[in-house]
């Protein structure tokens, strides 16, 4: 059994093949794949773009594909930066320059209000074949980046009840409770079920 995962992320690739180690599948990437047109992440939620990765992956390969989206929502900000989480500060921007604006946009909001989560919605495609699964992780946003591990927002999303932001802990602690962690469990489920 093959499955294609619908990224160009590298640091997703990992976390993903390391969640999906147990399951007898091969596990491919856009990288075996270099003539997939790009795809433009143009969906108003996480699950019309998980979805749009996988469904373009899949009529372009014809295997089962994998597609995620991740938001972080910060209740301060109403929710942002949520669907545009990996282009807040702009396009083909850097992960510091997403970090740098949050830090920035929340400069004034004091410790007790800084409430954020993670969520991840996956969608599996394949022949006559579409589901989802979502995992949320919840935590707060820190004022300064600690920890030299994960990406993206992952040294100012700090989780209360391990004390540690994202950054700062190991592979497999931050795959048992974060986001895509918990949607990748229920995704494997359905994996199971179907293969």
């Amino acid at each position: 059994m093959e499955i294609v995962l619908a990224t160009n992320n590298d640091d997703k690739v990992v976390e993903i093949k390391e969640l999906l180690n147990d399951l007898d599948v091969e596990v491919l990437t856009l990288k075996d794949f270099p003539n997939i047109p790009e795809i433009i992440e143009d969906g108003k939620t996480l699950k019309q773009n998980a979805f749009k990765k996988a469904k373009t992956v899949f009529d372009s390969t014809g295997l089962f594909s994998l597609g995620d989206d991740t938001g972080l929502e910060v209740d301060a900000l109403n929710g942002q930066p949520g669907v545009y989480s990996s282009r807040f500060a702009g396009e083909n921007v850097t992960y510091d320059d997403n970090v740098n604006k949050l830090l920035n946009e929340m400069s004034n909001v004091p410790d007790g209000q800084r409430k954020a989560r993670f969520r991840c919605v996956i969608s599996l495609v394949g022949s006559g074949f579409t589901d989802y699964a979502e995992g949320v992780c919840e935590g707060e946003i820190i004022k300064e980046r600690r920890g030299n591990s994960g990406f993206g927002y992952d040294p100012v999303f700090f989780v209360p009840r391990f004390n540690k932001t994202f950054a700062e802990m190991e592979l497999d602690l931050k795959n048992e409770i974060s986001h895509r962690g918990l949607a990748l469990k229920k995704a494997k489920e359905i994996l199971k079920r179907l293969f």
